[in-house]
């Protein structure tokens, strides 16, 4: 859910234009798993996911994606994070909206005016955003603070999304600091790792189409 409010404007749109928010709730909900330890991950390049512990964990988006896993045990990771059926979006949504994080208005014109989701209540966001300027300056991280640093690096958009909270940081900088974050990890060597594919997945998914597309004129 921290990765939705931080890819999502005050107004309801998107931070940064054609940033794949379900690729990257897929991905962040994956790394909850193997931190909850219900998946693990093989070491291949490109890991495959196989579960460790079916049992549902209680919470609704968790299980979501967890029940999804568990149909496609032994799948690539890469490929995971881009199985719509795997991403949690609707789930997380009906959380926050319970929550009275944010608000849904409906798509109009027959969908030419895509549905938004504006905030509520911006103290979670803000919260979520304070811990991270805390982490990219220095600060000890949590296995989620890297997690959420992790995917918006690997999605390209970090420097947009924390331009205030990197603090006239370069791009280049905030890279680096994102992957010293991961090394630092408390969690261990086995988050580091996931850390790290989680990345490349969501690269791997982003560039694929693309250069498939281009293929093809």
């Amino acid at each position: 859910m921290e990765i939705f409010l931080l890819l999502t404007t005050d107004e309801g749109g998107a931070e940064s234009w054609g940033t794949q928010t379900g690729w990257a709730l897929s991905a962040a909900t994956i790394a909850d798993l193997l931190i909850e330890e219900r998946v693990a991950l093989s070491e291949d390049k490109d890991p495959r996911v196989s579960i460790v512990d079916a049992l549902p964990t209680g919470r609704t988006v968790l299980d979501k994606v967890l029940s999804r896993v568990v149909e496609k045990d032994g799948t690539k990771l890469s490929t995971l994070v881009q199985d719509s059926k795997l991403n949690p979006e609707a789930e997380v949504v009906d959380v926050l909206v319970g929550d009275g994080v944010v608000d849904v208005v409906p798509k109009k014109f027959l969908g030419l005016i895509p549905e938004k989701r504006p905030t509520l209540n911006p103290v979670p966001e803000r919260e979520i955003r304070e811990r991270l300027r805390n982490v990219i300056a220095g600060g000890r991280p949590t296995a989620t603070d890297a997690t959420l640093l992790a995917i918006l690096q690997g999605l390209g958009v970090a420097k947009k999304v924390l331009s205030d909270e990197a603090d006239g940081m370069s791009a280049r900088e905030l890279k680096q600091r994102v992957e010293q974050v991961s090394d630092e990890v408390s969690v261990g060597v086995a988050i580091k790792r996931a850390l790290d594919s989680l990345n490349s997945a969501i690269l791997t998914a982003a560039i694929v189409p693309v250069v498939i597309g281009s293929g093809s004129n």
